[in-house]
C-alpha cells in the first residue's frame, strides 16, 4: 500500500486519517478551505457511547474528548409554545455520560492536533476524481491506492461514484445565536437550561442549544417550499426577524425573545438529504464516508456515524490483506447501518415537527 487520499477535513475524514497514522499508513487530507479557522464549525454535538465515543477510543482520543465534553449538556427541556410553561425537564444523572455534548469546533481541533504536521493540505480543492487519482484546479494530478470521499453533503467524490445529489427535504432551519447568554440574556439562558430546549406546534419549532463559553445557538425550524426565501436578503437582519416573528406569531413572548434578541445575523440552512437507501456498486479505488455517503436530517447521529465510518475504514485498511478487501469489508458493514439509520431519521424529522412536545431528536 502506497498512499491514501482523503478529500475533506471534516470529522469523519480526520478520524480516518488519525487511525491510519496510528497504524503507520501514509495518508493525505485535501481540504478546499484555506485554513482550519476559515469559518465557524457549527454548534454542539452529542457523542453517543455506542458510536462516536467508540470511534474516539479507536483513535486514542477519548481522554481528550472527556476533558472537553459537557455531560450536563444532556439535559432536555420542552416548553409549551403558547404558555411558555415547562412540560418536560430531563436532567442527566450524575454518572450519565452516554451522550455528553462537545462543540464541533473543539472536537475538530482535537482531531487536527492529533495528526502529523502537514497531513492536511489546506486550500487544495479537487477538480476531478477518478479511481485511484485526483486532479486539482491547476491541472496537476496525483495517484493513490484509494480516494476516500469525506467531503460532505455536496461531495465531488460522490459525483464520480454514484452521481446522486441531495434533495430538499421540505424542512428548513434558520440559525441564530446568543453570545455571553448567562450575562447578557439571562432569561433566555434560563429557558434553555444546560442542554437543549425545544418548543413546537403546527409544523414549526424553536430549538436552543447551549454551547461552551455561555453561547446559545438557536434554530427556527419549519416546513416551507424550497424557494420560500426568494427575495429575502439574509444580510438584512431586520427583515428576516420580521419574517420569522410573523411566522411564529401567537407564541409566548418569552420564547419569541430568541428571535428578537439575537447577536449577529441569521443563517439559512435548508435541509437536504440523500435518498434512502443510498448505495453504490463497489468500485476499486473509491469509497465514501459520513455525509458524502449518507446525508440525513441533523437528529444527533450524523457526526457519530461519520466518526465511526472513518475509524472503521481505517482499521480495515490497516488489517485487511489488500486495499480492495478492506474497502469491501467496510462498505459491507457501513451501507446497511447507514440505510437503517437514515430511515429512522426520515421518520424522526417529521416527529421533530409534530405537536408531541415529548418527541425530541435522538
Amino acid at each position: 500500500m502506497n498512499s491514501i487520499a482523503i478529500v475533506g477535513a471534516g470529522l469523519g475524514g480526520l478520524a480516518c486519517a488519525r487511525v491510519l497514522q496510528l497504524h503507520g499508513l501514509d495518508v493525505t487530507v485535501f481540504e478546499q478551505e484555506p485554513s482550519a479557522d476559515a469559518r465557524g464549525q457549527g454548534g454542539t454535538l452529542d457523542l453517543h457511547g455506542d458510536t462516536g465515543q467508540v470511534a474516539l477510543h479507536t483513535a486514542g482520543l477519548h481522554d481528550g474528548f472527556r476533558a472537553l465534553a459537557r455531560p450536563e449538556g444532556q439535559q432536555m427541556r420542552a416548553l409549551d409554545p403558547l404558555s411558555g410553561e415547562v412540560v418536560m425537564d430531563e436532567v442527566p444523572a450524575e454518572d450519565d455520560d452516554f451522550r455528553p455534548e462537545i462543540d464541533r469546533g473543539q472536537l475538530r481541533g482535537l482531531l487536527l492536533d492529533s495528526l502529523s504536521p502537514g497531513t492536511v493540505r489546506w486550500g487544495r480543492p479537487v477538480a476531478e476524481v477518478a479511481p485511484d487519482a485526483l486532479t486539482f484546479p491547476d491541472g496537476t494530478t496525483a495517484d493513490f491506492d484509494l480516494v476516500v470521499g469525506a467531503d460532505g453533503a455536496w461531495s465531488r467524490v460522490r459525483q464520480a461514484l454514484t452521481g446522486v445529489r441531495p434533495e430538499y427535504s421540505g424542512v428548513t432551519f434558520v440559525e441564530l445565536g446568543l453570545d455571553d447568554a448567562d450575562r447578557r440574556h439571562p432569561d433566555l439562558a434560563a429557558l434553555t437550561g444546560q442542554g437543549t430546549m425545544m418548543t413546537k406546534i403546527d409544523g414549526k419549532a424553536l430549538f436552543a442549544q447551549r454551547n461552551s463559553n455561555s453561547h446559545i445557538r438557536c434554530y427556527a425550524v419549519f416546513y416551507a417550499p424550497e424557494d420560500w426565501a426568494a427575495g429575502l436578503d439574509f444580510a438584512d437582519t431586520a427583515k428576516v426577524r420580521a419574517n420569522l416573528l410573523e411566522r411564529f406569531a401567537g407564541w409566548h413572548p418569552s420564547l419569541l425573545g430568541f428571535l428578537r434578541d439575537l447577536d449577529g445575523g441569521f443563517t439559512h440552512r435548508p435541509l437536504h438529504v440523500l435518498p434512502v437507501p443510498h448505495a453504490w456498486t463497489h468500485t476499486p479505488g473509491l469509497t465514501l464516508l459520513g455525509d458524502a455517503a449518507h446525508l440525513m436530517p441533523p437528529l444527533g447521529v450524523g457526526a457519530n456515524l461519520a466518526l465511526l465510518d472513518g475509524t472503521e475504514l481505517a482499521t480495515a485498511l490497516a488489517t485487511a490483506p489488500s486495499v480492495d478487501e478492506a474497502v469491501r469489508t467496510y462498505e459491507t458493514g457501513m451501507l446497511p447501518r447507514s440505510s437503517e439509520t437514515a430511515k429512522a431519521c426520515a421518520t424522526g424529522l417529521h416527529d421533530l415537527l409534530s405537536d408531541d412536545l415529548r418527541s425530541m431528536a435522538a
